[in-house]
C-alpha cells in the first residue's frame, strides 16, 4: 500500500508536468508547422452570440492591408484569414456546425488528397464582391469522416441555413493543416467566398493577416515597420503570438499550476500518513527493540532505510505507469480536442518523478520519527 502511495504521489507530478509541458510544445509546434513568420491582428478574435458566424473578426479591410503588406520587398506572402462558424450538410436536411476558414492556399497547406484551389479568390473583384464564386472548398479529414464525404464531392455551406441551401461547393481537396491547428473539423474557403454566405462583405473583415518573410528578412524588424505603417493593429512573431494565447488563457495556467504544486503537496501528505502509519504499525516491534537495548538512533536508521527503499520502488511504479497512462490521455485529448500529444515526458520529466518520491518518502519517515522518540523500554516489556 504504501510503495503504491507513492506511485500514485509521483503520477500526480508527472501527468500534471507532462500536460503542461505539452501545452506550450504543442503551441509552438503548431506556429512553427504553420510556415509563416508573422501574425498581423487587431486584437483577440472572441466569439458573438447572436450573430452570423458568431466570431468577432477585428482586422478590417483585410484584403486591401494584405495587399499593401504583400507589395512589401521584404515580403514573401500576405494571406488574410477568417474563422466563422458555418452550417454544413450534403443533403440540405441534416446539419452540423463546424468552423469555416477563410484564406487562401500555397505551400505551407498541407494536401493529402486532390488538389488545392484552382482559381485565385476571384470573387473578391477588387472590394466588388461581383466576381463569380468558384463554389470550391477544401475539408478536414475529420470533416470528411464527419459528413462521409470526399474530393469530388459536393456539400452546402452557410452562415445561416438559408444561405447554406443556397451555396453548394464542391470539394477540391482533403487537407489536415488548419483542423490540426484549431483542434477542431473545418472546412477552407476563399476569404471571399467565407464572407458572402456569413454576410461579412461589407467591412471586409478577417481574423488576422498572416506573413511570410523573405529568408534574409529579420521579423522583428518587419514587424516594427508594419506596426508603424498600421497603429491600429498588433504585429507579433511566431513565439510572441504564443506568449499572447497563452497569456490569454492566464486563468487555466494558473490552475495548471496550482494542481502542479496541489499534486507536490498532496504527494507528501500521502506518504507522510503512510509513513507514519507504517512505523505505528511496526510500533511493538520498534518498542520490543528499544526494549532490548537498541539506540534510538539505531531505530530512526531503520525507519529511513525503509523509507528509502519504499520511495525508490514507489518511484519506479510511478514512472512505469505514467507511461501507459500518457498514451491514454494522449488518446483521450486527440478524440475530444483534436490534439495529438499534448501530454509530453520527457526523460528528465521522468527522472523528476523518480527523484521526487524519494525525498517525499524520507519526509515523511522523519515526520513519523517523532513516535519513536517517545518509545520506551517499558512500552517493550508490556
Amino acid at each position: 500500500m504504501a510503495i503504491i502511495g507513492i506511485a500514485l504521489a509521483v503520477l500526480s507530478v508527472t501527468l500534471l508536468a507532462g500536460v503542461g509541458l505539452g501545452v506550450v510544445e504543442t503551441g509552438q509546434e503548431q506556429f512553427d508547422a504553420s510556415g509563416r513568420d508573422l501574425w498581423v491582428t487587431g486584437g483577440p478574435v472572441q466569439l458573438a452570440p447572436g450573430t452570423v458566424g458568431g466570431f468577432e473578426n477585428t482586422v478590417v479591410d483585410a484584403h486591401s492591408v494584405a495587399a499593401a503588406i504583400d507589395s512589401r520587398e521584404d515580403v514573401t506572402a500576405a494571406v488574410p484569414m477568417a474563422y466563422q462558424t458555418v452550417y454544413v450538410s450534403t443533403s440540405g436536411d441534416k446539419w452540423e456546425t463546424i468552423v469555416g476558414v477563410g484564406s487562401g492556399v500555397g505551400p505551407a497547406v498541407e494536401i493529402t488528397n486532390g488538389t488545392q484551389f484552382q482559381q485565385g479568390d476571384v470573387h473578391y473583384a477588387n472590394g466588388t464582391y461581383a466576381g463569380p464564386m468558384t463554389h470550391e472548398i477544401i475539408i478536414d479529414p475529420r470533416t470528411a469522416e464527419l459528413l462521409d464525404v470526399g474530393v469530388g464531392d459536393s456539400i452546402y455551406v452557410g452562415g445561416t441555413l438559408s444561405s447554406a441551401r443556397a451555396n453548394q461547393f464542391e470539394i477540391v481537396g482533403v487537407s489536415p493543416t488548419f483542423s490540426r491547428f484549431l483542434g477542431t473539423p473545418s472546412v477552407t474557403l476563399h476569404l471571399s467566398e467565407l464572407q458572402a454566405v456569413t454576410g461579412t462583405t461589407a467591412t471586409d473583415r478577417a481574423s488576422l493577416i498572416t506573413v511570410s518573410l523573405n529568408a534574409g528578412a529579420s521579423p522583428s524588424t518587419v514587424a516594427s515597420a508594419i506596426e508603424a505603417e498600421y497603429p491600429e493593429y498588433t504585429v507579433r512573431t511566431n513565439s510572441e503570438q504564443l506568449e499572447a494565447t497563452l497569456e490569454r488563457q492566464a486563468v487555466l495556467l494558473a490552475s495548471g499550476g496550482s494542481l502542479v504544486v496541489l499534486g507536490v503537496l498532496a504527494g507528501l501528505a500521502l506518504t507522510a500518513n503512510l509513513m507514519v502509519s507504517v512505523v505505528y504499525q511496526q510500533r511493538r516491534e520498534l518498542a520490543a527493540l528499544k526494549a532490548l537495548g537498541s539506540r534510538t538512533s539505531t531505530l530512526v536508521g531503520v525507519v529511513l532505510t525503509q523509507a528509502l527503499v519504499l520511495g525508490v520502488l514507489g518511484g519506479v511504479v510511478g514512472v512505469v505507469a505514467t507511461l501507459p497512462l500518457v498514451e491514454l490521455l494522449n488518446l483521450t485529448a486527440a478524440a475530444l480536442v483534436g490534439f495529438e500529444d499534448v501530454v509530453r515526458t520527457p526523460r528528465w520529466l521522468l527522472g523528476a518523478g523518480l527523484a521526487i518520491a524519494v525525498p517525499m518518502s524520507l519526509a515523511g519517515s522523519l515526520l513519523a520519527g517523532w513516535q519513536i522518540a517517545l518509545l520506551s523500554p517499558e512500552e517493550g516489556l508490556e
